[in-house]
């Protein structure tokens, strides 16, 4: 039995109770995945590391470089504490294939046979940042999308659908009388053809959303400001119409 559980949501960045699974799933003999892609990253703040309590206690565990690390797309990463699982899943043998009598050959442990170094931009990011920078990176990126939620829940249409615990904001425009899935979506096109900053939709419990997700190492408050008055001003754009 295999059970995934989720550290940091694509569009909530909500965090399953990862203790509590733990437990479950301890006491059935179930592998416990957590997919940590944006939460992982939770661990390097002090005042977040909380969210992820738990994710040590994972069989295996995913997460993105290419999110809050800033490095190039794609870099994924796994870890798991079974070696023998990890290498038995990956391994492809081929005729072509030079192997090595090495205690580890590299291609056991990747689905790729042919791949650039990723592992170089990760480690460069991460001697850059260092720990204080790592840190103050997820704290400043938390702070925007908080404030993000806060500028635009001012407007009398929107609502903000998650509590901002990480750095996603999900927002919906609800204009009374109207569709508020076209009116969100509408919204989403207008910002989008401005160009004043780029807005991704998404579905969330079958609602239309507009998904803010804040993780770049250069987004400064004023970023923020102009962002939020440019979906501002989108919506009093489409609720005029």
């Amino acid at each position: 039995m295999i059970v995934c559980a989720q550290a940091g949501n694509v569009n909530t960045g909500a965090f399953d109770p990862l203790e509590a699974i733990a437990d479950a799933c301890e006491r059935r003999g179930a592998w416990l995945h957590v997919d940590g892609a944006f939460g992982l990253w939770a661990l390097a703040s002090p005042s977040r590391a909380h969210l992820a309590r738990g994710i040590q206690r994972a069989d295996s565990i995913a997460t993105d470089a290419h999110k809050w690390l800033n490095v190039p797309y794609d870099c994924g990463i796994t870890m798991t504490r079974h070696r023998t699982s990890h290498r038995a899943a990956m391994t492809l043998a081929a005729a072509y294939i030079e192997t090595t009598d090495a205690e580890r050959d590299p291609h056991d442990y990747v689905p790729e046979e042919s791949r650039r170094g990723r592992a170089v931009t990760v480690y460069a990011a991460l001697a850059s940042f260092g720990r204080q920078g790592l840190r103050e990176l997820v704290d400043r990126c938390c702070g925007h999308a908080q404030r993000m939620a806060a500028l635009v829940s001012a407007h009398p249409h929107v609502r903000v659908l998650n509590d901002v615990v990480l750095n996603q904001a999900l927002i919906r425009i609800e204009p009374p009388g109207r569709d508020a899935d076209a009116a969100t979506r509408a919204v989403i096109d207008a910002v989008q053809q401005v160009g004043e900053c780029w807005l991704s939709g998404t579905t969330w419990h079958g609602m239309a959303a507009i998904r803010v997700s804040v993780s770049n190492w250069s987004t400064t408050d004023t970023d923020i400001e102009r962002s939020a008055a440019a979906i501002l001003r989108a919506i009093e754009s489409v609720t005029a119409s």
